[in-house]
């Protein structure tokens, strides 16, 4: 039978099958999508023809697929696995696990407990455990515990609060059952200010420091070899960006054919995976690497899903993607620079609908009680942003051109911090959207923070060919290192540009900026106590602007977004003033209140 798990190919060389494409989307046989997509399932091509948008027609294509066919049906998917009754036998004596010594922590640190348990049969599923931790002031939160392997059982919490900590732990086995202790949280380390929370159309750490998660994207960094991880992240040390999107599942794409050395799953590709139990030693790699990106100030943004697959992760079934999340949520959440992302362009993910998406929220709301920000993404149509569970948009561009002049629209529709997670990316690739200079993808940051939001980078430069130089000296190899992809080392020119960017918003009052009433053909912003109006003039390069400056006195300052300069205009100013500009594109002007 046909249905969303097919790949396109198949369709096209079913006459059955392509009858009905020909029907519902007539022309497609005859288009570039015929050789371009063949390996592409039938439940991506619904999220990239316009005319599958609507849900009626959508149900119509899948009902005349599902009369397509030989006969033979897709084997189901693996159903859900209860914990055992009997896992171990009525003589274990309730609470007999052994609770190891507990290490001191820090506020908004890893409160971690680890036990010495039960290890035979299938500890992961056989059994379900939880911690009540009873915060110093009385209040508590419940967390899910995971097993870790070879006997060791974890229940974590984000030290949200100094002070002595207390804890009682339940499970369906009797061993893990009423085990009780204390821990000890101390202050804060220097410059850790815990998780990130929407702070209206913002964010603020939770000590009330503010964020702004001017991000870039290495969706497969921790799949490559340890050099290479090591490389990235001395990159993103030595520079300015404050978030990372990044993949838990690997990526089968272009530019990314290596096969990684493990997976969230034990087994391989060749061999198969085993989807009832977890490699607790590729995720221990994976939990250092957060919490390297925590030492250097750097927000982990966890993509759950995405369709780039040849694994089979993209398609696993409702049960075992259910068991999958709560196994990472309850490995995680206690890391306070992680953010959930639930999907990289969800309507892709041809294993999954609407219902999906929201069953999956749901298990991250209630395995997550410390609030992460919380967002999915998309690759055309938009996903509901007002949905509750839902802290900020993260959108991707839906134009060629024009994405970031839509953020302050944005807002205003979904009453939400807009993050545009991906802008298109500075490169060379043959892709449209992987080839914009560096002068666009810094006007696109630019344009997006004078509409009061964020945007992200990206860089997919090509290798150079050996004897030539199409990209700056640093860079050039031969083993298609992209950082969008693998991460490694930057050879753009928009990194510094963006610096300067946070740089300058770091001294607005408050550190951030609002839409403010505008010229036809200027956008305007100004800081929330309005002492500060800041203009941007984009690729428009005008030799001089009359500025009304309103009531009061001001100081002007033209700013070379390029150049990275700021010159102060000599005077104080009040009413009207007439501005002299260089002439040259991105130029910024900044009034501020005297």
């Amino acid at each position: 039978m046909f249905d969303r798990r097919s790949t396109f190919g198949d369709a096209l060389d079913h006459p059955g099958a392509r009858a009905v494409l020909e029907r519902f989307l007539p022309g497609v046989a005859a288009s570039p999508m015929a050789t371009q997509f063949r390996g592409g399932r039938l439940g991506q091509l619904v999220a990239i023809v316009p005319s599958l948008e609507d849900s009626d027609h959508r149900a119509r294509f899948w009902e005349a697929l599902a009369e397509i066919g030989d006969g033979d049906e897709r084997p189901p998917y693996a159903p859900a696995i209860a914990p055992s009754a009997t896992y171990e036998g009525d003589d274990v004596p309730r609470a007999s696990a052994r609770v190891r010594p507990i290490t001191a922590t820090t506020l908004w640190g890893v409160l971690e407990v680890r036990v010495d348990g039960p290890s035979h049969g299938n500890p992961f599923v056989d059994v379900d455990a939880h911690a009540t931790f009873h915060r110093p002031d009385g209040s508590a939160v419940r967390v899910g515990g995971f097993y870790d392997g070879d006997g060791e059982w974890v229940f974590r919490a984000l030290a949200d609060a100094e002070g002595t900590w207390s804890f009682e732990t339940e499970a369906t086995t009797p061993s893990l059952d009423g085990l009780t202790g204390t821990a000890d949280v101390g202050p804060a380390a220097s410059g850790v200010h815990g998780p990130v929370r929407a702070d209206g159309f913002h964010f603020r750490y939770a000590d009330g420091t503010r964020h702004r998660p001017l991000g870039t994207t290495a969706y497969a960094w921790t799949h490559q070899p340890e050099a290479l991880q090591e490389q990235t992240l001395a990159t993103l040390a030595e520079g300015a960006f404050r978030k990372l999107r990044m993949c838990l599942f690997p990526k089968s794409y272009l530019f990314n054919a290596n096969e990684p050395d493990d997976f969230v799953f034990p087994g391989s590709l060749a061999d198969g995976f085993d989807l009832e139990r977890f490699d607790p030693a590729h995720f221990r790699r994976l939990e250092r690497r957060i919490g390297q990106l925590g030492d250097i100030g750097v927000e982990a943004d966890l993509i759950l899903f995405h369709a780039y697959d040849r694994w089979g992760f993209a398609d696993l079934g409702p049960a075992v993607d259910d068991r999958y999340v709560r196994y990472v949520v309850r490995r995680l959440a206690a890391f306070s620079n992680v953010w959930w992302s639930l999907a990289n362009e969800y309507d892709l993910v041809w294993g999954k609908d609407k219902d999906d998406w929201e069953r999956i929220a749901a298990i991250v709301g209630e395995e997550d009680p410390f609030g992460h920000l919380v967002s999915i993404h998309n690759c055309r149509p938009f996903y509901d942003y007002t949905r509750p569970w839902i802290t900020h948009a993260s959108v991707q561009r839906v134009d060629v051109y024009r994405t970031a002049e839509n953020t302050d629209e944005w807002r205003e529709r979904w009453g939400k911090p807009v993050v545009i997670d991906e802008c298109a990316y500075e490169g060379d690739i043959d892709q449209g959207w992987g080839n914009v200079t560096g002068e666009e993808m810094t006007r696109r940051f630019w344009e997006g923070a004078v509409r009061g939001g964020y945007v992200g980078h990206g860089e997919t430069y090509l290798p150079a060919p050996v004897g030539e130089a199409v990209m700056p000296a640093s860079a050039g190899s031969d083993d298609e290192v992209l950082w969008w992809a693998k991460g490694g080392v930057l050879h753009g020119s928009s990194p510094a540009r963006i610096a300067f960017l946070e740089r300058f918003l770091a001294g607005v009052p408050d550190g951030v900026l609002e839409p403010a009433a505008s010229d036809w053909d200027v956008p305007w912003a100004q800081s929330p106590d309005a002492t500060v109006r800041v203009a941007y003039f984009g690729f428009n390069r005008p030799r001089f602007r009359t500025v009304l400056l309103g009531e009061g006195d001001w100081v002007i300052d033209v700013i070379d977004t390029w150049n990275m300069t700021i010159d102060r205009v000599d005077g104080i100013h009040s009413g009207t003033a007439r501005v002299t500009l260089p002439g040259r594109q991105f130029v910024a002007l900044r009034v501020t209140r005297a």
